[in-house]
């Protein structure tokens, strides 16, 4: 007691402040220390598919990774955000202190209409009146604050994920070669907003509590005596310990909710993204079935979270508003029921209740105030959820732009020996940059599973050598490729090859991107490189002209015409358009992977002669006999890890048809 006492008589109320949340963050140290002594493995994750667990909970790493986000958000000092930072604390002190003067006035006021006196009801009036303005440009300036601080937050945070996100092949090695994040795209759009807002209003939400009860206590102790703001210090203790036990499971009940949310829009994009695939098969009813389960896994969960928020809403509701009433008045009603109390022996019973309404005023502002700190730690538990997501995120990215991935659920492969497997270490490979040249040396083909498709592939194809890659499916032709790409580690072996910007890949299915006509040959270049290279629009013409897509800048007008260029050209006009784009860029090796299905002989021979022109080497995959006479050497595997690689002669040819 004697400890309270001497904190209640700390005259600043932002050092009150800081010493209750410097105690607030003792604690959980000493709890988490605790926790770690006992050995505890009790986890929680946002994904079930890593064995281990991140904890959702208010304990001392949740205040670690706001630390280290807040590093992120409010990356200097003196920075617009620490500005609006200020603003905020500013206004809601600002705030504050009109509370006092509005319950000091509003009392003055109420005397005097009791006292009948006209001229001070009519002084005080017209004090607040005048005063009103402020009070209302003090709450829109919050209001500001807020708001801005929200958007300036989720812009720096969405600013660093992106560019972790998309660095290299980040974003590839997180769908096809990490599997411990699903739904990567909620997390960077729905739960960034969802932190930011809550880390935001949770400032907002402590920081006015906080500086109502420095402010309050200060004046109240003159006012009433000690014993009064310690009696409610104290309930706050033992009221919000109690309140956060119960609360825990809100942390994990969060998690789940983005998951569950997560894995009902994935599968809604799914439905958008394979509709036509899906129609042939008539699979809609199958779809129905999955949506249908996954929304009632969803609406499960939200059930039980409903059901929980009301139950901690009744307990919040009677410890944080109507116990701390009750609390207040026996604390404000002590004093005044105390006759032998020398404060009051010689007052009227005008100045009695003059008194009386300031003290209980504040003092109901007090217990107002430590009831929404008890509640703000609800705000809390909820913050620690999307705080585990976004920190998990970061964590997978910054292993994958390291080269580090983890996938579970490892399919065995036949023929391969665990020990045979032990030995291949994604990334022990050494890749070696040089210029027209592409050559493997002993390289193991595996996939990111570790299953091995050729144990030792070794070739070498210089500049002006086209290659036919022909097998099986499942032979291991687009690995080959992945790994010729660098979207898949190497396991050994050494691989030279040109840059990544001197290889280019021609799909099956290319990839029309969002924009205007120029963007679709031109990508991933934009209109400013374009004109930094020196290439004309007429030269853009020519390259339409030579794959006989030249209707389509006439059909569209202008090269600056923007459509839903996916929906617009037909399966032929997108492969020709593909072609196009790979003579935009002219790298030394292209790969072009069945992408002149939809074409005919005629303009594929023309493709083929004009790649051959303009010196650009091709890795091809088609099983179009037309082709063999376009290539030089051709690599076969057979799917049971052989292949052979050699030239293509009339023998060969034969062979092929």
């Amino acid at each position: 007691m004697a400890a309270i006492s001497k904190y209640l008589t700390v005259r600043n109320s932002s050092i009150g402040a800081g010493v209750l949340l410097l105690l607030y963050l003792v604690k959980q140290r000493r709890r988490a220390s605790r926790r770690h002594r006992q050995g505890s493995t009790e986890l929680l994750q946002t994904t079930e598919k890593d064995g281990r667990k991140d904890k959702a909970a208010v304990d001392w790493a949740f205040f670690l990774r706001i630390l280290r986000l807040l590093r992120i958000i409010v990356p200097r000092v003196f920075c617009l955000e620490t500005g609006y930072l200020l603003l905020i604390a500013g206004m809601l002190l600002t705030r504050t202190y009109c509370d006092v003067w509005m319950i000091q006035n509003g009392t003055l006021i109420e005397s005097a209409i009791i006292g009948r006196s006209m001229k001070d009801f009519k002084t005080f009036l017209f004090s607040f009146i005048k005063f009103m303005p402020v009070i209302a440009l003090v709450n829109n300036f919050l209001k500001l604050g807020l708001n801005e601080l929200k958007l300036r937050f989720r812009e720096r945070l969405t600013k660093h994920l992106y560019d972790q996100y998309l660095q290299g092949y980040t974003y590839y090695k997180m769908g096809n070669l990490d599997n411990r994040i699903a739904n990567v795209d909620q997390l960077l759009t729905q739960d960034v907003e969802k932190f930011c807002d809550s880390i935001v209003d949770l400032y907002s939400n402590l920081s006015k509590p906080l500086l109502d009860i420095g402010l309050y206590i200060f004046k109240l102790t003159s006012a009433i005596g000690v014993q009064g703001p310690a009696v409610m210090m104290a309930y706050l203790l033992i009221s919000g310990y109690f309140v956060n036990r119960l609360r825990r499971p809100m942390g994990k009940m969060t998690v789940m909710e983005q998951k569950y949310e997560g894995e009902y829009r994935h599968v809604n994009s799914r439905l958008i993204t394979n509709s036509e695939e899906i129609a042939f098969y008539n699979g809609n009813l199958r779809e129905k079935l999955t949506i249908h389960s996954t929304f009632k896994k969803l609406v499960d969960h939200l059930h039980r979270l409903i059901f929980f928020r009301f139950s901690m809403g009744f307990v919040d509701s009677i410890i944080a508003k109507y116990i701390a009433t009750v609390v207040g008045y026996l604390v404000v009603s002590r004093p005044f029921l105390n006759l032998s109390d020398p404060r009051y022996l010689h007052s009227t019973q005008s100045e009695l209740l003059e008194d009386y309404y300031q003290s209980g005023r504040m003092l109901l502002r007090l217990s107002q105030a430590l009831g929404r700190i008890v509640l703000a730690g609800r705000e809390m538990t909820r913050l620690s959820g999307f705080t585990v997501r976004i920190a998990e995120l970061m964590k997978v990215l910054k292993e994958l732009n390291s080269g580090r991935y983890q996938r579970t659920m490892v399919k065995q492969s036949e023929g391969t020996s665990t020990a045979e497997r032990l030995q291949l270490r994604p990334g022990s490979g050494r890749v070696i940059n040089q210029d027209n040249i592409i050559k493997f040396e002993h390289t193991p083909l595996v996939t990111p599973n570790g299953d091995i498709l050729i144990r030792d592939l070794s070739f070498e194809v210089r500049s002006g050598t086209n290659v036919l890659v022909c097998g099986p499916n499942g032979c291991g032709k687009s690995s080959l490729f992945r790994v010729l790409g660098e979207l898949w580690p190497l396991f050994g072996g050494e691989l030279t090859k040109p840059d990544r910007g001197k290889l280019f890949y021609v799909p099956q299915r290319p990839y029309m991107t969002l924009g205007s006509l120029r963007d679709q040959v031109i990508y991933p270049d934009t209109q400013e490189d374009q004109r930094r290279k020196g290439i004309a629009d007429q030269v853009l013409n020519q390259y339409l002209d030579n794959v006989q897509l030249g209707h389509i800048l006439d059909r569209e007008g202008h090269w600056d015409t923007v459509k839903d260029w996916m929906d617009v050209l037909s399966g032929g006009e997108k492969q020709r358009m593909a072609m196009a784009r790979l003579f935009y860029h002219k790298p030394q090796f292209a790969i072009l992977d069945e992408c002149t299905s939809a074409v005919s002989v005629d303009v594929e021979d023309f493709i083929y002669s004009h790649c051959r022109t303009v010196g650009i080497t091709l890795f091809t995959v088609s099983h179009r006999r037309s082709l063999w006479k376009h290539h030089a050497y051709y690599l076969h595997m057979d799917g049971r890890g052989n292949y052979e690689f050699r030239p293509i002669t009339d023998d060969t040819v034969e062979f092929g048809s």
